[in-house]
């Protein structure tokens, strides 16, 4: 692989999963060698690019920080710069940041048989630079950071104020005063609206179809309490596994008994709404978790929208005018600043090209095995997060089995580890979820497989038992001394 530096492990992001992937490795693997690639400028991925106003985990911290470092923070429902500080004392404790190549986007990545190597092809600023390593590990996220979703509208040109996607926030955007009209109905809308209406002189939510709004409070009260009483490391395992088994309880009920839970989502928005509260702007059109439900701690949006300072409009945008947009239904809504928090854009790997033997891999001809390694492409492994569930619950998971199996090769003298795809297996869609991010991208991901080991539950029950404790050749996976 000529003069580029060569390491054991190569992950690509530094973000919260990749700054995990590489504290598991230096607790379970500190003999192995790794550097972590990191395109832009700094430690925090989603929790360093997004800043706009209010941005928060949409998922407790005892279960969105990880499994091996205490969330000992006072909110449960964390603030974005208090994860990116989380995620980036991670790095320092851990002494990974030494390991940080940043301004190294990776662009493509190939392996060789003959070798059983990676060569992995940046792009920095100074010009192309190569590295090569033993497994590639994708800690890259699964949309695109040069781009959100973004519809256009007809009248666009003739709005008179500012436009602006919540990926891209402007930095010093003045809304104080003005009217802000948010388009969208997802975690990034409930999450700005009510904290702009803080300024703002009113703010209307204009979504196209509603979504599940739960309140929750921003404080653990039992955490807190444990905190307390206990070492904070044995504080933050029992609130993360009450956690776990509260989220777990709650969407089987979901799963189970859709048109109850939908009811009861509905009848405590209605309690935190109160007077003037109408059901068609909190009735979603699918089933509870059939996309994720929106958090808004200690009910902020509710109390917004209680005090007057917001307003909800339900209804299909039919053109942007000087003065705001008029809906299909030709209701106007006057507006100085639109906001669109209409979604992002899914990409695969992160956009990164690869190939084996120099022939070009395509991840949506490819098979998920135990929802992180591709059919066909050796010494490879991606992190993908729950969609029912927070990410680094399974992100925890994924890197500790990343451990096992390096060992496992080690022990076993073996270079290569591969999983064959199984014609016998029939492929299904790699997430069930109707979410419009996820359906626009379902063309370009690969596919999950009817059974296991090839199928993800979004279960972190079943993944806890297969992945920490399972056997690494299970029979589909095949590991080579070649």
């Amino acid at each position: 692989m000529g003069d580029a530096e060569c390491v054991d492990v190569l992950i690509v992001g530094a973000g919260l999963s990749g700054i995990g992937a590489a504290a598991h490795l230096r607790r379970g693997c500190p003999d192995k060698s790794f550097l972590i690639l990191e395109g832009r400028d700094a430690i925090g991925g989603t929790w360093d690019l997004f800043r706009y106003p209010g941005i928060r985990s949409d998922s407790d911290m005892y279960t969105l920080g990880y499994r091996f470092k205490p969330w000992t923070g006072p909110k449960a429902i964390a603030d974005g710069p208090s994860i990116r500080a989380y995620v980036r004392e991670t790095a320092t404790e851990h002494g990974i940041d030494e390991h940080i190549r940043f301004g190294h986007r990776v662009v493509a990545a190939d392996w060789s048989s003959s070798e059983a190597l990676w060569r992995v092809e940046t792009k920095t600023a100074d010009g192309p630079v190569a590295f090569s390593c033993r497994f590639l590990v994708m800690a890259s996220g699964y949309y695109d950071y040069d781009q959100g979703f973004r519809p256009r509208w007809d009248g666009e040109e003739s709005f008179a104020g500012e436009i602006v996607h919540p990926q891209f926030w402007p930095e010093g955007l003045d809304y104080a005063g003005k009217r802000v009209v948010v388009i969208g109905s997802g975690a990034t809308a409930v999450t700005l609206v009510p904290e702009i209406a803080r300024k703002a002189a009113h703010v209307t939510m204009v979504q196209r179809s509603p979504s599940y709004i739960v309140a929750r409070p921003s404080i653990d009260g039992i955490a807190e309490w444990l905190k307390r009483r206990l070492p904070a490391g044995a504080a933050y395992a029992l609130t993360r596994w009450k956690n776990v088994l509260l989220s777990s309880f709650f969407f089987r009920l979901a799963r189970r008994r859709p048109e109850k839970t939908a009811a009861k989502l509905i009848d405590m928005a209605r309690d935190e709404v109160g007077e003037g509260f109408n059901s068609a702007d909190f009735t979603p059109g699918y089933k509870p978790w059939d996309q994720r439900l929106c958090l808004v701690p200690d009910g902020d949006l509710f109390r917004s929208i209680r005090d007057g300072n917001v307003s909800i409009t339900t209804g299909a945008i039919d053109r942007f005018t000087p003065g705001g947009l008029t809906l299909v239904t030709g209701e106007e809504v006057a507006a100085d600043v639109i906001v669109t928090a209409t979604g992002l854009k899914v990409v695969p790997l992160g956009k990164v090209r690869l190939s084996v033997d120099g022939k070009a891999t395509d991840p949506a001809a490819a098979m998920v095995y135990k929802g992180m390694m591709l059919s066909d492409v050796p010494n490879f492994m991606f992190i993908f997060g729950y969609t029912n569930a927070s990410w680094t619950l399974k992100a925890d998971l994924t890197s500790e089995y990343l451990v096992r199996l390096l060992k496992r090769m080690d022990s076993s003298r073996a270079r290569v580890a591969v999983a064959p795809r199984n014609s016998s297996v029939n492929e299904v869609p790699f997430l069930d979820f109707t979410s419009g991010y996820v359906k626009r991208a379902l063309e370009v991901l690969p596919k999950q497989g009817e059974r296991r080991p090839w199928r993800l539950y979004q279960n972190y029950w079943l993944d806890l038992l297969t992945l920490r404790f399972g056997k690494i050749e299970d029979g589909t996976l095949v590991l080579e001394r070649g």
